[in-house]
């Protein structure tokens, strides 16, 4: 099987005209080796990529196959050559954020070409890319969801919760513009530094973050791990630093949250990663990444599971559903140079 995979940072998708943050490139290429190289133990599978020309050639001892790597040379360009190599795939395996669309712009174009697509379907990423349908989907299924508000759509009077609050893109991935609002008089003056149409805002809650890694198909979900992660906040502004994936016990509240969200979007495939918050009075869904998350690059040391193996297997006609995780492993992944 002829599989091509993009990740979007690191392999064309990023403005051409400024540097390629170093944080994103670094996660960008955490997520792409360790799929690659669980791709490449599946028999019969051949494997496309493309390199950004502004960042290092991925080195050949990255895999233990040979890996037909196609270098953009122009970003502007990149939709147009990404569309061409769908068509020569069987199957595409898209890592890109939702922010703009581009996963959900992906997404249509490899089902548009009659490919495979190894991720979730378009219509359940247009779903997801929203933090504020996202949380409607899920708080219509009876799900515990933290509540959301457009900033657009609010009076004078702000959100119609007390403080504090964080406000981050509606479409955002990762901690990106994600801040703690403290009060009424600190939220007037960060709304009136821009334009926060594009924003939503919700009650800030205590607990602990975690994420939810799983597999998805047909509205079943397969939980693989339970992880930590690393937020932290300086200045008002919140950070991704990692976690430990694996690093809490997949409890029945959690498991019942992953079959709640795979029940309320059936079009979820693959891959899914949940962000919750664990708290004493039960854990509530803070949104949902239709795609691979960072915690990718620790599941195969964590679990022994060939992730990349199993989601091949949940495409097939029938389904073969992955093996239960029978243990798992604490590994630390940290996003620090």
């Amino acid at each position: 099987m002829r599989i091509l995979v993009c990740e979007f940072v690191t392999g064309g998708g990023m403005p051409p005209d400024a540097p390629i943050p170093a944080s994103l490139a670094r996660e960008g290429d955490l997520m792409l080796r360790a799929l690659v190289a669980d791709l490449l133990e599946v028999p019969g599978v051949e494997v496309t990529v493309t390199r950004d020309a502004r960042l290092p050639p991925l080195p050949p001892q990255t895999w233990s196959a040979p890996v037909r790597s196609i270098t953009v040379t122009d970003p502007r360009e990149s939709w147009t050559l990404w569309e061409h190599l769908a068509r020569e795939a069987e199957a595409v395996w898209p890592i890109a954020p939702e922010t703009d669309g581009a996963l959900e712009r992906f997404s249509r174009m490899v089902e548009a070409a009659g490919r495979r697509l190894l991720n979730s379907r378009a219509d359940a990423v247009a779903v997801a890319s929203s933090k504020a349908a996202t949380a409607a989907a899920l708080s219509e299924a009876g799900l515990p969801v933290v509540p959301v508000r457009r900033v657009g759509t609010l009076g004078a009077g702000g959100p119609p919760w007390d403080g504090p609050w964080v406000v981050k893109p509606d479409d955002g991935a990762g901690c990106i513009e994600t801040r703690l609002i403290h009060d009424r008089s600190e939220w007037d003056r960060w709304r009136g530094m821009a334009d926060r149409s594009g924003f939503v805002v919700q009650p800030f809650q205590p607990g602990t973050p975690a994420s939810l890694s799983m597999l998805c198909r047909d509205g079943r979900a397969w939980l693989l791990t339970v992880n930590r992660q690393t937020i932290s906040l300086h200045d008002g502004s919140f950070a991704y630093g990692g976690g430990i994936v694996g690093g809490m016990v997949p409890s029945p509240a959690l498991s019942g949250l992953a079959q709640g969200v795979a029940a309320a979007l059936p079009s979820l495939f693959g891959y899914v990663g949940v962000d919750v918050i664990a708290r004493p009075g039960g854990p509530m869904i803070v949104e949902i990444n239709p795609r691979l998350t960072t915690s990718y690059a620790g599941l195969r040391r964590a679990t022994g599971l060939n992730v990349a193996a199993a989601v091949l297997d949940l495409a097939r006609d029938p389904p073969v559903p992955p093996k239960p995780v029978e243990r798992t492993e604490p590994v630390l992944l940290t996003l620090e140079g």
